[in-house]
C-alpha cells in the first residue's frame, strides 16, 4: 500500500531541478514538485500549496481544509496503534 503524506510548500530551492521544501507536520524536507509545478513552471505560485508528499515527490495538490483533515486522521491512526500496541503489550506481561 501507498501512502502519500499531506505537506506545505514553504521554499522553492531550485527551479531547474523542481525541488522545493515541503513542511510536514513541522518537520521540513527537500520534494521534487515536478507533477504539481504545472506547465508554466510557476514555482513563485507553489509556495503556500498543500501538496500530497509520497517518497520524496509531490504527487498531487490538496486542498488546504482537505490536507488538514487527513493529517488529523492520519494522527488518531498513530494514536490508535499506539494504544493497541499498548494493550498487546500489557497482555503480553499479563500472559507471560
Amino acid at each position: 500500500m501507498c501512502v502519500g503524506i499531506p505537506g506545505q510548500i514553504v521554499e522553492i530551492v531550485d527551479a531547474e531541478t523542481d525541488t522545493a521544501v515541503v513542511e510536514i507536520c513541522g518537520v521540513r524536507r527537500a520534494v521534487n514538485i515536478a507533477c504539481v509545478a504545472g506547465d508554466e513552471r510557476s514555482h513563485a505560485k507553489c509556495v503556500g500549496q498543500w501538496v500530497l508528499v509520497h517518497v520524496g515527490f509531490a504527487m498531487s495538490r490538496l486542498d488546504p481544509l482537505e490536507a488538514q483533515k487527513t493529517l488529523e486522521l492520519l494522527r488518531e491512526l498513530g494514536e490508535m496503534e499506539e494504544e493497541l500496541s499498548a494493550i498487546a503489550e500489557r497482555e503480553g506481561r499479563a500472559s507471560g
